[in-house]
């Protein structure tokens, strides 16, 4: 009798901890949790901390309460100048409203992300098709993504109970059968550019060049003058010097220049004179009192 009771005893404790373990469960910092009952939400404010439920009768469901990424698929997407565009975008976001978020998608998140994705895709195609390719590039791109942010956060509450914390376009690529015609058109456009800025290069090195010679004409004539006119007054200076010394002997001066041009007159060996012996050239040759 006593082993049947101790048996009967730790099965009652073993049930117990098993209908314990069954119902109790515990929410973390970074979970959202939503109690139902045969299909039926019944909670949904849920603090982080340790909760109880009825085994068999409630299910738990947890979702992740940190931001989370919808990465769609680059979608073909036509613009106002009725071209093509592959427009590859994503979006932030956090579950705000549990309940309702269990509701619209079943428990599911991938039928968020799936739906996230068509409502993000829609405002794009809206958005673009008034919208031409340097708008949606640079002109208008932080404007546009703040509108389509604001426009879905406003449906995405209402309807899965999730908040929009951001949309942005990660890429912007056009068809392959575009983007060759627009290459080209780009490639003929710079190419227009570089001839513009070669010819304005040219001109203006023209212009520097002309300048220079025209400057350099002006500094060598300039300096021909200064020249010419230190030369003349070094001229006048030894002149006046020689002068003033041969002025104190003149037989000295005649004999230095009778010097001078016998050096001039007799410097080859096949130089030929024809002069008349008794001519006052050779009168230092004859006598060099010059008598």
């Amino acid at each position: 009798m006593n082993n049947n009771k101790s048996l009967f005893v730790i099965a009652l404790i073993l049930l117990g901890l098993l209908a314990l373990s069954a119902s109790a469960f515990v929410v973390k910092e970074t979970e959202k949790a939503v109690l139902v009952r045969f299909g039926e939400v019944v909670r949904t404010d849920y603090e982080p901390g340790l909760y109880f439920k009825i085994p068999l009768v409630h299910e738990l469901r947890k979702f992740d309460a940190r931001i989370q990424t919808v990465d769609s698929q680059p979608v073909r997407m036509l613009n106002s100048e009725n071209k093509f565009m592959m427009v590859d975008s994503y979006a932030k976001f956090r579950i705000v409203d549990v309940g309702r978020f269990y509701v619209a998608t079943r428990g599911d998140e991938r039928n968020a992300v799936r739906l996230l994705a068509e409502q993000i895709n829609n405002l794009l195609r809206n958005q673009f098709g008034v919208r031409d390719l340097h708008e949606v590039v640079s002109g208008q791109r932080d404007e546009l993504m703040a509108e389509i942010t604001e426009n879905l956060n406003k449906t995405a509450q209402t309807d899965l109970g999730v908040e929009i914390v951001d949309v942005r376009v990660k890429r912007i690529d056009l068809p392959p059968e575009v983007s060759e015609s627009v290459f080209q058109r780009m490639r003929a456009g710079r190419e227009l550019e570089a001839r513009d800025h070669r010819a304005k290069g040219q001109e203006a090195s023209e212009r520097i060049r002309a300048n220079a010679d025209r400057q350099k004409v002006v500094i060598e004539s300039e300096a021909y003058r200064k020249a010419e006119e230190l030369r003349g007054d070094g001229d006048a200076e030894a002149a006046k010097i020689y002068a003033q010394a041969f002025s104190k002997d003149p037989e000295f001066y005649r004999f230095s220049r009778s010097l001078t041009a016998y050096k001039e007159s007799f410097k080859s060996k096949s130089d030929m004179l024809l002069v008349d012996p008794d001519s006052d050239f050779f009168r230092y040759l004859k006598d060099s009192q010059g008598k």
